[in-house]
């Protein structure tokens, strides 16, 4: 069963995601600078250091960040 962290996690990606569209369709934010945002955050995760736990859950935050990109969820592409 999920635990609460696991709730604010999703609550805070979905919150993340749909600022980024926000942001991208009023034109404050052009698609390659939201990529750059979302590269960003997965490279501070890959890099991470830590006991092997700790860099284990950073790899799979950076995963899911680089499956964001890949996938085109923060960005409406044509």
């Amino acid at each position: 069963m999920p635990d609460q962290t696991d709730h604010a996690g999703t609550a805070a990606l979905s919150i993340c995601e749909a600022l980024l569209l926000a942001m991208n369709d009023r034109k404050l934010l052009p698609e390659h600078e939201i990529v750059g945002v979302l590269r960003d955050a997965a490279a501070s995760h890959e890099n991470a250091v830590g006991t092997e736990l700790e860099t284990e859950k950073h790899r799979a935050v950076a995963d899911l960040i680089n499956a964001i990109i890949a996938g085109g969820n923060s960005v409406r592409r044509l």
